[in-house]
């Protein structure tokens, strides 16, 4: 949205919370949930573009809620932006996408999407996007966009997660501790976005297209999360599982769940246990070819900003 703004573009946000940060920035909130397809209806209407980033992200969680919210509100947005003549939309996709459980070394967008899934978010996700990208109607112009972890200023999520878990020191390293992996600075994720819009506006060589983006470099997961870590002065993570033994545990973890607190989020997952362990990295170079994605912020510099961040809270 600060991108928007600088641009002097006029934006709204939907969401199901009101943002009185946004509405002191003269940004018109519409509160609601995508689910409600009347609501979407009559509210995505009068706009160029749509940004579809709503999702239920995680890998716990009941099948009927990430069903809703990802597949069904995606629904929503598309027949929205259909019968309101929106222009272009860019969706919010995510790696999860094509992750099979096997290393992914470089890997570009002909990876075909897995034939089983160990989580319903990465089942829902496909199908989200497999609606935005089927869209078969001249005035709307469709791509999505897989950023890879993302991280920076602000994120609710994947810092948070690891820094409380580091200082509790529940967390271990899952395999030989090796496993490159992507990783997409916040702002670079929203340049992204606003780059293939941009092009579905214009040449539209982006549409109908999704694409992975990330950094300007993979990074060893254990390294990066342990470099934070000393940052912060957060003891390191030292202990190792083998890749065998988390995904057992996951096993068990998840049955046990399932009978008896089904609410409550396993320690470990089999899905979480290859993606701690495997590596799982793309080429961004047909973002780069098709609308001219290159990170704007490097890994170094984006630190500094998160650090700087995080010891203001």
């Amino acid at each position: 949205l600060t991108l928007l703004r600088h641009e002097k573009i006029d934006c709204a946000v939907i969401g199901r919370n009101r943002y009185s940060e946004l509405e002191n920035l003269k940004i018109q909130c519409f509160k609601g949930d995508i689910c409600d397809r009347d609501f979407v209806l009559r509210t995505i209407k009068d706009f160029d573009v749509v940004f579809h980033v709503a999702a239920l992200a995680g890998i716990w969680g009941k099948k009927e809620h990430f069903h809703n919210i990802n597949v069904v509100g995606t629904e929503n947005v598309v027949e929205a932006c259909i019968k309101n003549n929106i222009s272009a939309m860019v969706h919010t996709s995510t790696p999860s996408v094509v992750f099979s459980g096997s290393d992914i070394i470089g890997g570009d967008e002909s990876l075909p999407y897995p034939s089983h899934f160990l989580c319903e978010y990465a089942r829902t996700k496909v199908s989200a996007e497999k609606t935005v990208l089927s869209v078969n109607q001249n005035h709307l112009k469709t791509c999505a966009i897989r950023p890879h972890l993302i991280w920076g200023p602000g994120d609710p999520h994947l810092i948070p997660r690891l820094i409380d878990r580091g200082k509790r020191r529940k967390l271990k390293i899952v395999g030989d501790g090796q496993n490159m992996v992507d990783i997409s600075y916040i702002e670079n994720v929203a340049m992204a976005h606003l780059l293939a819009a941009k092009n579905l506006l214009t040449s539209a060589n982006c549409c109908k297209k999704a694409y992975f983006i990330g950094q300007e470099r993979p990074v060893k997961l254990w390294e990066w999360i342990n470099d934070l870590f000393r940052a912060l002065e957060i003891p390191q993570v030292e202990k190792t599982i083998s890749l065998s033994a988390a995904y057992t545990a996951g096993r068990i973890l998840e049955t046990v769940h399932k009978l008896i607190i089904p609410d409550k989020e396993p320690v470990m997952t089999r899905f979480l246990a290859e993606q701690l362990a495997k590596s799982h990295y793309f080429s961004h170079e047909a973002a780069r070819r098709d609308f001219g994605y290159v990170p704007r912020i490097s890994i170094e510099e984006g630190m500094e900003k998160l650090l700087h961040w995080l010891k203001r809270q």
